[in-house]
């Protein structure tokens, strides 16, 4: 299935990625975030609307700028 998706801009390390979301919200930054875990070879994948205050992942808003689906291929 081919779904519309964001253009997306990576970190150098590959391990950061940033996209902004477009909805009648307005332009929403986005950030998808790997992470090694304890376990070696093992990542943790996390994604929320980036903290324009901290640069870092604010999983805790809900911004439902109704495009999930498009939000969800870019992740993908």
């Amino acid at each position: 299935m081919k779904l519309p998706k964001y253009e997306i801009e990576a970190e150098d390390s590959l391990e950061v990625f940033e996209f902004v979301s477009e909805g009648p919200k307005g332009s929403i930054q986005k950030l998808r975030k790997f992470s090694e875990t304890a376990l070696k070879g093992f990542y943790n994948l996390a994604f929320g609307d980036k903290d324009l205050l901290t640069g870092e992942i604010d999983d805790n808003v809900i911004s439902n700028n109704v495009d999930g689906e498009r939000v969800l291929a870019t992740i993908v």
